[in-house]
């Protein structure tokens, strides 16, 4: 699946495509908006690499962030279900992660969690492990994985 194949698959079901970013800083929205023609498919990214930002642009609530941390599956569904609210898209991805140098014992270096929020699916989420690849091979891995669930998330909502 390249890009223009998801954008075009997009348009044919008159999806609209929001991305919530923290690690990639807007790596997902660029590799899609890099595709002539993808404003009619794309809505919005938001890139909120801060706590507060995922807080005031994406309703992430600061008590979620408080109990599971910025990197978790708890705060990329937040993120994923608030790009939904606050656009008019119709599919939303989220990625938050620990791209390094870096990490804890908890929270190693590689670690992100994604989220995929749509209209009428599930909002579904899940940890990658990608290890210490360093920090450009984790963000890369983590925008191509982040493409990969928005073109899940097209054939869930075309089933």
């Amino acid at each position: 699946m390249t890009v223009a194949d998801l954008l075009e698959r997009a348009r044919k079901q008159e999806t609209r495509i929001a991305t919530a970013e923290s690690c990639t800083g807007g790596m997902v929205i660029a590799a899609l908006t890099d595709i002539p023609g993808s404003s009619d498919v794309v809505e919005r990214g938001f890139v909120t690499y801060s706590n507060s930002a995922k807080q005031e642009m994406l309703g992430v609530r600061k008590a979620t962030i408080d109990a599971h941390g910025a990197v978790s599956e708890q705060v990329a569904r937040e993120m994923a279900e608030g790009a939904l609210d606050h656009s008019r898209a119709t599919l939303a991805v989220s990625i938050t992660g620990i791209a390094g140098p870096g990490g804890s014992e908890f929270k190693p270096e590689g670690q992100v969690c994604f989220a995929l929020a749509g209209d009428g699916i599930a909002t579904s989420s899940e940890t990658v492990e990608f290890g210490a690849l360093g920090r450009a091979q984790v963000r890369a891995a983590a925008r191509d994985h982040a493409l990969a669930l928005l073109d899940r998330g097209l054939s869930m909502i075309a089933a």
